[in-house]
């Protein structure tokens, strides 16, 4: 049986709607946008939920037409339920897997007092079933490009029950084409930075496991311009920004231009990338002097035969702390990620992963428990093997057991997810990680033991609204110390890139060969 460690109440139930709540009349031309409260998962980090803002609310909330006032609620920033005055006269909502039965309520309680209700997200495209009994209208699909003719439509009194977008240029305009995110609507104080930002959209892999796999998910890799990138961050004031791109290193010119321009800024930043941008070193090196202080990287596995069911693209694990290595000289941060679970997983996974993320002295990780995300082909395959536990779509979460692995029962596979979370925030580990650079202990531990070690805090700093304030200082130093630092990243080498070369043209006849 799987004993679950608890968070305190606030981080696990959704705030209370008043069924008895009588509202205004809709407020002519005014739009809420809302994401809806998810539970958060006791082992992680509860600072992770407020490091920036969704960025899907603030690219619709720039999309909307002259003459329209639109406002912002997140419900996870714990202020209580979305506001009720003005009463909008549309509310949009997004609606992801794990939080659907939320999303659900307040549409119907938004849709009981007069306002009309329009459903997007990526559980619109794979399940619009369970959606549409709770919209006036559905987006499927691509929804920044659709938002502009939604409420033209719903003035004109023509709005339809269903809109079909598309990631493919078309009719509907391009992805470089549509505006900035509109950030202004956020509340700054909330959250670790505003400056969420995309340069690209898509990803060179499908991996079994991903939403991208999802059926029907048509999304080719596009690129924002260069400067018009720069110019969005530029824009925030804030001095980091998160690219939540899936995969910011697709295209390795693309990221090499955009790192250069990004140098101009003074700032720092941070995305997740695949582990080949280590191919190039030089590459890597025009990262970090262009302010690049940590990358998320999907390792995913240690063991290939995992990464090759998934369909990974991916060097192989034997040369993941080679590569790890060239991230560390030049002073790049590595939160890896790791999934448990995979049909070649036995007990003794846990253990080793833990063992090589101490062993490489990476600065932060994040696990999850293996999820059949409906329309995938991982749901399809676990479907019709009959291992499906159920289809509680709450605990598709990452943090649940789902389904029954192979090679241990579901209690292993979730105490063992539950105890490498453990291990990698004692302080034991956390030291055993620490950067080399003696300049790098300080900023590293102090932003260990503030992101990973205060779950306790966390409920508090978020309620009051202190995320924005206690963050900065650390902010602050990590931006100071980069700059301070690239003259030494200057200074090395740039005969790396050969020798990568080299060693990825011997690893593709190993791979020919095999």
């Amino acid at each position: 049986m799987q004993v679950h460690l608890e968070a305190p109440r606030a981080m696990r139930h959704p705030p209370e709607l008043d069924p008895l709540l009588r509202t205004s009349p809709p407020a002519p031309r005014h739009a809420l946008l809302i994401n809806p409260f998810y539970p958060k998962d006791p082992h992680a980090s509860f600072g992770k939920h407020v490091l920036t803002p969704t960025l899907a609310l603030t690219s619709i909330a720039g999309a909307t037409p002259p003459g329209w006032e639109v406002g912002y609620w997140d419900e996870n920033l714990l202020q209580g339920p979305p506001p009720a005055e003005p009463f909008p006269a549309v509310v949009g909502i997004t609606v992801h897997l794990t939080f659907a039965r939320r999303a659900f309520a307040l549409a119907d309680w938004f849709r009981e007092r007069g306002a009309t209700v329009v459903l997007g997200g990526l559980h619109v495209l794979s399940c619009p079933e369970e959606c549409s009994p709770h919209a006036d209208a559905l987006v499927v699909g691509e929804g920044v490009q659709l938002w502009p003719r939604i409420l033209r439509d719903f003035e004109a009194g023509r709005l339809r029950p269903r809109y079909e977008g598309s990631y493919l240029p078309g009719d509907l305009g391009e992805y470089a084409d549509e505006p900035p995110p509109l950030r202004r609507i956020l509340p700054r104080r909330d959250f670790l930075t505003t400056a969420s930002l995309i340069a690209t959209r898509g990803c060179h892999n499908r991996c079994g496991f991903c939403y991208l796999a999802t059926e029907g998910l048509k999304m080719p890799y596009q690129m924002r311009e260069v400067e018009d990138v720069v110019t969005q961050f530029e824009a925030t004031n804030e001095p980091y920004g998160v690219f939540i791109d899936n995969n910011l290193g697709s295209r390795p010119s693309y990221l090499r231009d955009l790192s250069r321009a990004l140098g101009r800024t003074g700032k720092i930043w941070s995305a997740a990338v695949t582990l080949d941008v280590t191919d190039d070193p030089d590459l890597v090196r025009d990262m970090a002097l262009g302010g690049c202080s940590g990358v998320f990287v999907g390792f995913e596995s240690l063991a290939g035969e995992n990464l090759a069911e998934a369909r990974k693209k991916s060097p192989r694990p034997a040369d993941y702390a080679r590569r790890v290595a060239i991230l560390h000289r030049y002073g790049i941060q590595v939160n890896g990620s790791f999934v448990f679970g995979f049909d070649h997983d036995g007990p003794d996974v846990f253990e080793r992963t833990v063992e090589w993320i101490e062993s490489n002295r990476l600065e932060c990780a994040t696990f999850h428990i293996l999820t059949p995300y409906p329309g995938t082909p991982l749901f399809r395959r676990l479907e019709s093997e009959g291992r499906l536990l159920h289809r509680d779509w709450d605990l598709y979460d990452t943090a649940h057991v789902v389904f029954r692995p192979r090679l241990m029962s579901p209690d292993e596979l979730y105490e063992g997810y539950a105890w490498a979370y453990r291990r990698v925030f004692s302080h034991r580990s956390i030291w055993r990680r620490r950067p080399e650079r003696p300049a790098a202990i300080l900023p590293y531990l102090g932003m260990s033991y503030f992101y990973k070690r205060s779950n306790r805090l966390w409920p508090f700093l978020i309620r009051h609204r202190l995320t924005h304030a206690l963050w900065r200082p650390f902010v602050e130093a990590s931006r100071r110390r980069y700059l301070a630092e690239r003259r030494h990243i200057a200074g090395l080498d740039r005969t790396g890139g050969i020798a990568a070369q080299a060693f990825r043209s011997q690893e593709m006849q190993e791979e020919r060969a095999s």
